[in-house]
């Protein structure tokens, strides 16, 4: 199948569809006349990247582990679960950075109401 043909059953843009090529997540073959050609399991493929992008993973994590999972079920992937560790690790440290931004915020707003509420009560 052609890039058109693959980006209209996966819903993902020719551009991704590149991107994942140079990224060597995909690899079509080339014909003669420079088109890319996909074999019928690149639709899979594709959707399995993008599953693994909407995990938050980098096309490089992905690039780590996909031959494996798209050969076997995820669970016998040892590649798989240091890389899920990893980012859980790393969505809990935006977490809890986020967490001490929105109680400063928090603090801010409070100061300013109470120095407000003096400025009123001294009128």
């Amino acid at each position: 199948m052609k890039i058109g043909e693959l980006s209209e059953r996966t819903g993902v843009s020719l551009r991704s569809l590149r991107y994942y090529e140079e990224q060597g997540l995909l690899t079509p073959i080339r014909l003669d006349n420079g088109y890319r050609e996909y074999s019928p399991l690149a639709e899979e493929q594709v959707k399995t990247i993008q599953l693994y992008l909407h995990l938050g993973l980098s096309t490089e994590q992905i690039a780590g582990f996909l031959n494996c999972v798209l050969m076997n079920k995820e669970s016998f992937c040892q590649e798989v679960l240091p890389i899920y560790r990893q980012k859980l690790e790393e969505i809990e440290s935006q977490i809890h950075l986020l967490n001490n931004i929105k109680t400063n915020l928090e603090d801010r707003i409070q100061s300013i109401l109470d120095e407000q509420k003096e400025a009123e009560e001294r009128k």
